[in-house]
């Protein structure tokens, strides 16, 4: 199974960033990585058109769990789908924290990705508190098993990301041996809720050129979820090189 790059670009690009840095994608060497560029919703269309027929894929940010209706602001993942997206991040921890996001929700979401055709990315992890706590795990565990009620999924419909908020934009990353052990717990997890024991699961957290290739060395570490480091020419150029 190729490694994944999934590049979250947040709500950090201006329009004319784009181009640059979809050109560091499409000069790197992809042969042995799957590529997912996650621009914000207003870059959807034109980064679509940037990467067509190049071997990277294109996946949102978030998705609304209804297909149509009365919700001011919001997309569904059917919208998205027709954007030709064919992946979308749901759970982030920064949906979690400043949206207040529960499982409830979050696994609404992760249904309403599943009936559109979308492969959904969802996201899990513990915040600093409980880490400090000793929670990890349970935590971890715990999320999986809410979101995931009532999934049927085959291997490749869904990928899993493991990303510990207190490393996301505190250049403070999960040690590869912890991560190790959050990997094969969430296989193991998944395995138990849905049945499928090869699914994908990337590490997310403070991931960038330096660490990348001790992360994609862990066997259970499938590839990464990368967030400020995919939105700088030079560092992301340097992160794909040292993911090959």
């Amino acid at each position: 199974m190729k490694k994944i790059i999934a590049a979250n670009w947040k709500m950090t690009l201006k329009k004319d960033n784009l181009t640059p840095l979809v050109e560091v994608v499409k000069k790197a060497d992809l042969t042995k990585v799957e590529m997912i560029i996650c621009p914000s919703f207003t870059h959807l269309s034109e980064t679509a058109a940037l990467i067509k027929n190049q071997k990277i894929s294109l996946g949102a940010q978030d998705c609304f769990w209804e297909e149509k209706g009365a919700y001011t602001g919001e997309i569904s993942a059917w919208d998205l789908k027709n954007e030709g997206c064919q992946y979308v991040l749901i759970g982030h921890s920064e949906r979690r924290r400043y949206f207040a996001e529960t499982d409830e929700i979050i696994n609404k979401k992760l249904l309403a990705a599943l009936a559109s055709g979308l492969v959904p990315i969802l996201c899990v992890g513990e915040t600093k508190a409980e880490k400090d706590a000793g929670q990890t795990l349970g935590r971890v565990a715990e999320q999986v098993k809410k979101d995931l009620i009532g999934v049927t999924v085959k291997a490749g419909q869904i990928i899993i990301a493991y990303e510990p908020v207190w490393a996301i934009g505190t250049g403070d990353s999960c040690s590869p041996e912890i991560a190790f052990e959050v990997h094969s717990l969430i296989k193991q997890e998944v395995k138990t809720a849905v049945g499928i024991d090869n699914i994908a699961v990337l590490y997310g957290g403070s991931v960038d050129e330096k660490n990348v290739a001790d992360f994609l060395r862990q066997s259970v570490i499938d590839g990464v979820l990368v967030g400020g480091a995919s939105t700088k020419v030079e560092a992301f150029s340097k992160l794909l090189a040292n993911s090959i």
